[in-house]
This record gives structure tokens, sequence and C-alpha cells, in this order.
């Protein structure tokens, strides 16, 4: 029995021993910096990133965590102070050495999820580097549907309160607020939480924030409505979430 999935809690004997155990897949979360709203901090992706890296490991079986990849392609919000973002280039050359250093240890594949929108386009077009860098022992795999994530997220908040399925927008949303209230309550400001842009997220608007910058369709940095969050949505959407993530690896989808 491991004492933890967590690769970076372990030692190398350890890591050594679970690799005999079958331990051989590794999921890797890859986060931002980057600002939700008033009522969220900067870290929120790299914390739920952390928290859903470890869901989908275990609905997987025998996978360890890899530390999450924190800060990533959030150029699009760089309209708001605190924001970091890494050009698309730096994030290739990080994983891919992630996938590198792994693969040389025996690792045989490598799942990576991202935990920001912004890091779904660019994980799916480095696909082919990433599995020449594993090659030809370790697979990679990438889960890079935006828009059927955020799917998740509206049917899992529809099957706690229905009628607030409207509100899930995609950013600091009350889907978003939620699971933060689950993983960091202590850094959730609910009082200070409001509305943002309520048209509902497609490939169109996402297009335009990728293009245009958030900025140029939210003025407070919110894609949907916080308001309404709780600890039993966040639970049910970090559960969804990790569900729909490990079926669609294990369906070979990407």
């Amino acid at each position: 029995m491991l004492k933890t999935l967590l690769l970076e809690e372990m030692t190398w004997p350890e890591v050594e021993a679970a690799l005999a155990d079958g331990f051989t897949s590794v999921v890797v979360a890859v986060g931002a910096i980057e600002q939700h709203g008033r009522h969220l901090p900067l870290l929120v992706d790299a914390a739920r990133g952390d928290r859903l890296a470890v869901e989908v490991a275990r609905r997987l079986g025998r996978s360890l965590v890899g530390p999450t990849i924190r800060v990533g392609c959030s150029e699009h919000h760089m309209g708001f102070p605190g924001t970091i973002s890494v050009s698309t280039d730096t994030l290739k050359a990080i994983c891919v050495d992630y996938v590198g250093s792994l693969a040389r240890h025996g690792f045989r594949t490598v799942y990576l999820v991202p935990s920001h929108g912004g890091n779904f386009a660019p994980l799916e077009a480095m696909l082919d580097e990433l599995r020449a860098a594993g090659a030809p022992d370790c697979a990679v795999h990438a889960y890079a549907d935006l828009l059927e994530f955020v799917g998740l997220w509206q049917g899992a908040v529809r099957e706690v309160a229905p009628g607030l399925t409207d509100r899930v927008g995609g950013h600091a949303d009350i889907a978003e607020s939620s699971e933060m209230l689950c993983i960091r309550p202590d850094l959730v400001q609910a009082e200070l939480a409001e509305a943002g842009y309520v048209g509902g997220f497609d490939a169109a608007l996402a297009e335009r924030i990728f293009g245009e910058g958030l900025r140029a369709v939210t003025s407070n940095g919110v894609l949907g409505d916080p308001r309404g969050m709780s600890r039993e949505i966040g639970e049910r959407c970090i559960a969804r979430a990790a569900e729909g993530i490990a079926a669609a690896f294990q369906a070979g989808r990407r």
C-alpha cells in the first residue's frame, strides 16, 4: 500500500518500488496563475489541478500524480493585474522535459490534465512532440476538449442545483468557485462574488476570448455567475470532471 500517490512526496526508493509494483502511469495537471474575478485568488487553476490530478489518478488506477505545472498559457488574462503567463513554446518545453524525465525512469504512460482553459488547445497541438519525447516506451495522452469539460460542470451543477445551471460560464463561475470552497475555502471571498459575462460558453466565445482577451467580454474577469456556490456543488463538480476525464483516457481519446 502506497503512503501517497504524490510523486513529489515520495523518496526515490519509494518511487522505484512503486514502479516495480506496476504504478507505471503518471497524471500531471497543467494549471495557471491568473485572475479569477474579485472573489477568488490567482492560484485557483493550480490548486484545482492538484486536486483534479489526484481524483483522475484514483479513477485510472495504479497511477501516481506528478507535480502540477503551475503556470500556463494565460495571455488572454493579462489585462488583469497579477496574472503570470508563459508562451506556448515555453509550456511545450516544460512538458517535453516532464515527459522525457518520467520516461527515463520507467513510467509508461503520462496523462496531461489541463485545469486552465487556455492550456487545452496548446496541449493538443504539442502532443506529437510530447509523444516523441516519450518514445518508444512511454505513451502520452492529453485531455483537450474544453467545451466538453464545461459540459461536465454543467451536468454536475444540474444534479445538485438544477435552477443554477445557467450560472456555469467556465471561469470563476458557480462551478469553479464551489470547487474552491472544497479545496481552499480560506481564500474564497464569497461576499465579493458577482456575475460576469452570462451569455453562455461556446466555441465562438472561446475564439473571441483567446483572440481579444477576457476584458473584451467581461470587466470583472468572470464568465458565468459564482453566486449560489456551495461545497456540495463543488464536490460534485470535482467528481464529475474526474470521471469524465478518466473515461476519455480509458476510451483512448487523445
